[in-house]
């Protein structure tokens, strides 16, 4: 009798292990025009870095993780391409990916998973050889003049339907072999679109295009019917390819979805960030922010559309990340360059609530995409985006909840050096960049040399709103001032504390005061979390 309890017990207990490896499927929730990226359970901010395009081999492994660890990331972004797991048909190879989940876990990493399938920065270079190699199954996109673009056309169901096959057997095996989500997110396609062909010229694709456009999509514009050229006019080429390739890239999520419902988003080589773009010369097709409305519609699986940011102008960073943070859409920034100078935009995005951020290429395999990201990870480099990340790591899950239910604001370093001003509540909060962490820069009385980071494009800060008088911000190279709104003689700084969370609480590690607060509030090459606490005396 005692063997027979002792051994249910042990049945139980090997039962409730299993059983304990299981957490929730991590998925994006929305309130009220909030986003938060929920990961065993609670929010998540993912810490991310991407790793170079052919990093996504064994052998290349042991290039990434020392990266990772270095820059205080919490997450790797890493290809998973389709010529990978079926390099002859109907015939899967998923051992990089269990690998990749075994060295993830041990190495304490979550994974977002870039599917390289039909498309890889618009090119078809990331398909199985049988797929690029047979060019009347799966057809290319047709020229003006009848000739083959580079691009698979996605107005053909032999291209998505292997795709999606391909594509399920993936998220099938992550069902069966991740039930621990080390996986928390998944990038359907890559920078999807065409370059240098606005659209596929051939006859299928023509007949469509003289027909009328789908009647949800004008509704959603708020656009009479009529055909593709008589609504969109010169865009009218864009328009309808992006329709269709976000409707081919929407059902592979779908299927892919019904089988794990991880959360899926897709990446967009932008255009310019406020002109009309050419569509010959912009990746027609892909997500960009003018053309997110017909991605809305036409893939409603999709959870988000996210920016590839590789544009070193500070004002248009800004415009970028304000046109992805939407109401109906999560801001994640999923790829920025690695050069120094992009670090900063990790607090602007963060200001703007995003659910994650990663630079590319951050692995030591020795390939570098300059002039888009860094000549070198050198020391400097790699501190730009691990020090932020080092400083967050300790609060993620706690900023992350907090910026799900807190208004936020963040800024970078503008590349002219100008202050940058909000108002939060009854309070003005005023970055300045530039500066010593002591004394005025209007001081006539006391030298000094300007900061060796003065004319720098590094600096940035992040602030959550946490109630009418307080704020927990984050930042470095910035100099910050709180001040009333409207002039009161009686407000202010009543206290501000370095300090962490524990259990969901804050716990203040000391209070600044002094040299530290009386010329603001100084932050320079050691970002910190901080409380800051306003108030009146009466």
């Amino acid at each position: 009798m005692r063997r027979a309890f002792m051994g249910a017990l042990g049945a139980l207990a090997i039962a409730g292990s299993c059983w304990a490896q299981e957490t929730p499927v991590p998925h994006i929730v929305t309130r009220a025009g909030r986003h938060a990226l929920i990961v065993d359970g609670q929010p998540f901010l993912m810490l991310g870095a991407q790793v170079n395009n052919s990093s996504n081999y064994a052998s290349a492994l042991p290039q990434v993780w020392p990266m990772l660890d270095r820059l205080h990331a919490n997450t790797i972004e890493i290809p998973v391409a389709w010529q990978q797991i079926e390099p002859r048909e109907g015939q899967f190879d998923f051992g990089f990916v269990q690998t990749l989940l075994d060295q993830a876990r041990a190495h304490d990493k979550r994974v977002v998973l870039l599917w390289f399938g039909t498309w890889k920065n618009t090119s078809p270079g990331y398909t199985p050889d049988w797929v690029k190699l047979d060019n009347r199954r799966f057809p290319r996109m047709k020229t003006r003049d009848g000739n083959d673009h580079y691009v698979l056309s996605p107005m053909f169901r032999a291209t998505l339907e292997a795709d999606k096959r391909a594509f399920v057997r993936l998220m099938a095996y992550l069902k069966a072999h991740d039930p621990q989500n080390t996986v928390i997110m998944v990038q359907a396609e890559n920078e999807v679109g065409s370059y240098r062909n606005p659209r596929d010229f051939g006859a299928a694709a023509q007949a469509l295009f003289a027909g009328p456009v789908p009647a949800a999509l004008t509704r959603k514009l708020g656009k009479a019917p009529g055909t593709w050229s008589t609504v969109f006019g010169a865009q009218a080429d864009r328009a309808f390819n992006t329709w269709y390739t976000a409707r081919f890239v929407d059902e592979i999520a779908a299927a892919g979805k019904a089988v794990k419902p991880l959360p899926i988003y897709v990446n967009g080589a932008l255009a310019g960030p406020s002109n009309v773009p050419d569509p010959d010369g912009v990746a027609s097709g892909g997500p960009q922010q003018d053309v997110l409305d017909i991605w809305k519609v036409a893939a409603p699986v999709i959870d988000a559309a996210a920016p590839d940011l590789y544009d070193r102008a500070s004002a248009n960073v800004a415009l970028y990340l304000k046109a992805y943070a939407r109401p109906d859409n999560p801001l994640l920034v999923p790829e920025i360059g690695n050069a120094r100078d992009f670090a900063r935009y990790f607090y602007e995005a963060l200001g703007r609530g995003a659910i994650g951020f990663a630079p590319f290429g951050m692995d030591d395999t020795g390939f570098f995409n300059y002039p888009l990201g860094a000549k070198a990870l050198d020391e400097a480099t790699l501190d730009a985006f691990a020090k932020p990340y080092r400083a967050m790591a300790g609060v993620m899950r706690d900023w992350a909840r907090l910026s799900f239910a807190h208004d936020s604001w963040g800024t970078a370093r503008p590349d002219d050096g100008s202050d940058r001003q909000t108002v939060m509540g009854d309070w003005s909060i005023r970055a300045s960049f530039g500066g010593w962490q002591f004394g005025e820069k209007s001081w006539s009385w006391l030298k000094s040399e300007p900061a060796p980071w003065a004319k720098e494009p590094i600096g940035g800060v992040a602030v959550l709103h946490l109630s009418a008088d307080e704020f927990l911000m984050i930042g470095d190279h910035v100099r910050m001032q709180f001040e009333p709104a409207t002039p009161d003689p009686r407000a202010m700084v009543v206290r501000v504390e370095e300090g962490h969370f524990a259990d969901g609480q804050w716990v203040m590690d000391r209070v600044w005061n002094g040299d530290q607060t009386d010329y603001g509030i100084n932050i320079i090459d050691r970002p910190v979390v901080l409380k800051v606490t306003m108030g009146r005396y009466r």
